[in-house]
């Protein structure tokens, strides 16, 4: 059965990794089953998410047996530890040389896919945390909660819920592990996150602390979250999607009791059966009644009506491969994604439901919670930096007002490394960008902040940390005026995990106003008035 455990790993279920491990290629190096346990782990925590749970690669390689073997341990070795200038972070300080060792020689076994879980296994993992009769009515705090930060503390498996106002950390709610983003309820007093290791939790800012209500594992694997805004169907539903198994789970957004479990497996744009077809992202959309569940390895964005779940009405628009990260243009109608490995963006019209522009940008886009502003010659645009290079990309998005603009690139910034992170806010005249995917200090410590009217950038050094503590800086975002950004320090080294900080910037004049230290490892943060308002 699938008995829930305290790992962080992929059996958070209770899973036994040498239990799914195959036959060893005759020429992987020899592991015990131990080993392979706790190689698991570490692929899990650090590795799968780019190479996937099968290691058939997507944002990263493939690593499978017959490539890996033919790079050789040495070499592998040297790659995990010192990272690429293509987008892969170095290890070295995150993993000891051990480890290190360990998860070289786990990449040249053979993998095997691990279990299935059906609507009745999703269903026993269900648990009401806090019955809906002890809600409270009204805000259990004097506290300006439409400022909280809501905030991923990645390998401490909680969210961090910090008083915009005053700068005090309120609680660390506990989720699942590595959060990969947060979603809200239409008024923003209840928040979604899903966990890596499958957990979707559902977070109540009204409590004093705020506090998960209920959970429930959607999966193995998992990565993004959705809540119904729109007419009657309003915070009806909540819709997790998993990495594995390949599918996606509609819930009750009230109780999270699950209803339905639809599988993303299918065919890419080449016709090719993808077994592994993973939910990269998930959105509600304004103009419908729908999720938008975006299959990373077959290039297909699914529009998803949840008006009658009974007779489930799915629209198949094709784009290319690998869909990952994306957002909305301020309109709500148009949806914008990057098909990263592809070295693409994909617009979608959400009301006609289908495909209406796909341009090539840089290496590897990665738009993050993305942003849009106005550019004084190309009018409304949004844009992405890469994973594998040093640039923002800018295109227009007002099909409407600046048809020729539509997407089509405005122009192009260089920046000193990639990232994985843009942010704006109307209010404000700057768009901020991090370049925390390349491996050196001397860049990833620094974001770039560039001005909308003149395009000019300024680098701005915020994480300011020894080399032990591998402290990048990392995702932007605004506080309810749109006059502060906060940016997160991850400090991902050994033994340092609790010496990450946000540093709270004046947007206009760029000084250092606060900073909020003694934080475990924060990265996304997610202004409670922003995003119920769609700002940025």
């Amino acid at each position: 059965m699938y008995k829930r455990t305290l790992s962080k790993g992929i059996f958070a279920l209770g899973f036994p990794l040498a239990a799914m491990m195959g036959t060893a290629h005759a020429a992987a190096p020899e592991m015990s089953a131990e080993e392979m346990d706790r190689a698991g782990d570490i692929y899990f925590q650090r590795c799968a998410g780019c190479h996937g749970t099968l290691r058939g690669g997507a944002t990263g390689p493939d690593l499978l047996p017959e490539t890996t073997q033919e790079l050789g341990q040495r070499r592998l070795e040297s790659i995990i530890t010192l990272g690429t200038e293509g987008g892969m972070n170095n290890f070295d300080g995150i993993l000891d040389e051990e480890e290190i060792t360990l998860i070289s020689k786990y990449i040249q076994q053979t993998p095997e896919e691990p279990p299935e879980m059906s609507l009745s296994d999703i269903r026993d993992t269900w648990k009401i945390l806090v019955p809906q009769e002890e809600w409270p009515t009204e805000p259990q705090h004097d506290r300006n909660w439409e400022n909280f930060m809501v905030t991923i503390l990645r390998d401490r498996g909680a969210m961090g819920i910090i008083d915009g106002d005053t700068k005090e950390l309120v609680t660390e709610a506990e989720t699942g592990y590595a959060v990969h983003v947060a979603k809200e309820s239409s008024d923003g007093r209840f928040w979604y996150v899903q966990g890596r290791d499958g957990r979707l939790s559902k977070i109540d800012l009204w409590m004093d602390p705020p506090q998960a209500t209920a959970e429930v594992f959607i999966g193995i694997d998992a990565r993004d979250v959705a809540v119904s805004h729109y007419g009657e169907w309003k915070d009806k539903y909540v819709i997790g999607g998993a990495y594995w198994p390949p599918h996606f789970v509609i819930a009750d957004a009230e109780t999270m009791e699950p209803l339905k479990v639809v599988s993303t497996r299918g065919y890419d744009t080449e016709g090719n059966y993808v077994h592994e077809a993973r939910v990269a992202a998930l959105y509600n959309t304004p103009h419908a009644p729908s999720f938008l569940v975006n299959v990373k390895e077959t290039g297909q964005i699914w529009q998803v009506d949840y008006s009658d779940l009974d007779n489930l009405r799915v629209d198949m628009i094709e784009s290319a491969e690998f869909l990952h990260d994306g957002f909305l243009d301020p309109t709500g109608r148009y949806f914008q994604i990057a098909a990263n490995f592809s070295n693409k963006m994909v617009f979608t019209d959400t009301v006609e439901r289908k495909r209406v522009g796909m341009l090539e940008t840089g290496q590897i886009p990665h738009p993050g919670p993305g942003a849009n502003w106005i550019d004084p010659e190309c009018g409304p645009v949004a844009g992405t930096p890469h994973l594998g290079e040093g640039r923002m990309t800018v295109w227009g998005n007002d099909p409407e007002g600046h048809p020729d603009q539509a997407w089509e690139i405005c122009f192009s910034v260089e920046t000193d490394g990639p990232g994985l992170f843009i942010r704006s806010h109307p209010e404000s005249g700057n768009v901020w960008i991090d370049q925390a995917m390349h491996p050196e200090a001397d860049v990833n410590q620094w974001v770039m902040v560039m001005n909308k009217e003149t395009r000019e950038l300024t680098p701005i050094h915020v994480a300011d940390r020894p080399a032990e503590h591998d402290a990048v800086a990392v995702h932007m975002e605004y506080d309810q005026t749109g006059t502060e950004v906060w940016v997160s320090i991850w400090a991902r080294g050994r033994g340092h995990q609790d010496d990450g900080a946000i540093v709270v910037y004046d947007d206009k004049t760029l000084e250092v106003k606060a900073v909020i230290d003694g934080l475990h490892t924060p990265t996304g943060k997610f202004n409670v008035y922003n995003r119920k308002n769609h700002t940025g």
